[in-house]
């Protein structure tokens, strides 16, 4: 996606999420994408704060204790991060594809955001990885090396692990959860996208429940 939008349209803006706990490979990745294309890529981080108040509440692998932990570290260090980026705007595009996992299959090329209460556009939404592979070969578009090195799917260092011969490409991601439970934030409920909620009894700014 990014390739393509420095080669057609160079002026629209281009954010990232860094939650904190990147692996170095992607940390890299970022400042080699942008010197190839010669852009300025928004970084968009959680707040020092409500980090800092997670970890000393919940410890710093909280994520590991239940899934209602780790969905609220993704809130603090992806979801509210997003939203912020997303503040103000009329729509947004993302690389998401229907073949990276069962959750994605419904995904649309041009579908209404409840969450973000926006337009979610997604052109490569029937692309499959034979697609991706091709198109990055072909324009030498910088990649991760961890695709090279058994991880189909990258996140947080402490959340992502390779995955073995045989297994899903969504199989490295929070390995220790079930695979209805993998989203990371943002995540399928009665066909629409919807905002994963912080853990129970912590109040997030602008949430309510239903």
């Amino acid at each position: 996606m990014t390739d393509m939008i420095a080669r057609s349209i160079p002026k629209l803006p281009i954010f990232t999420l860094d939650t904190g706990r990147l692996f170095q490979e992607s940390y890299d990745l970022l400042e080699r994408t942008e010197s190839h294309y010669g852009l300025k890529i928004r970084v968009c981080q959680p707040l020092g704060p409500e980090v800092e108040e997670m970890v000393n509440q919940h410890g710093v692998n909280l994520f590991r204790q239940s899934v209602e932990l780790r969905k609220h570290c993704c809130f603090i260090r992806k979801v509210q991060p997003l939203t912020r980026a997303l503040s103000g705007l009329e729509a947004w595009i993302c690389g998401l594809r229907r073949g990276q996992a069962d959750s994605r299959s419904g995904l649309q090329f041009v579908e209404w955001d409840e969450s973000n209460r926006l337009i979610k556009i997604s052109p490569l939404a029937d692309w499959n990885d034979t697609d991706v592979k091709s198109y990055v070969g072909s324009r030498n578009v910088p990649y991760n090396p961890l695709h090279d090195q058994g991880f189909p799917s990258i996140g947080c260092a402490c959340c992502t692990r390779a995955v073995q011969k045989g297994e899903d490409i969504r199989a490295g991601r929070w390995w220790w959860e079930s695979s209805e439970h993998k989203e990371c934030g943002l995540h399928w409920k009665e066909g629409r996208l919807v905002a994963a909620a912080p853990a129970s009894g912590i109040p997030a700014e602008g949430e309510t429940s239903s």
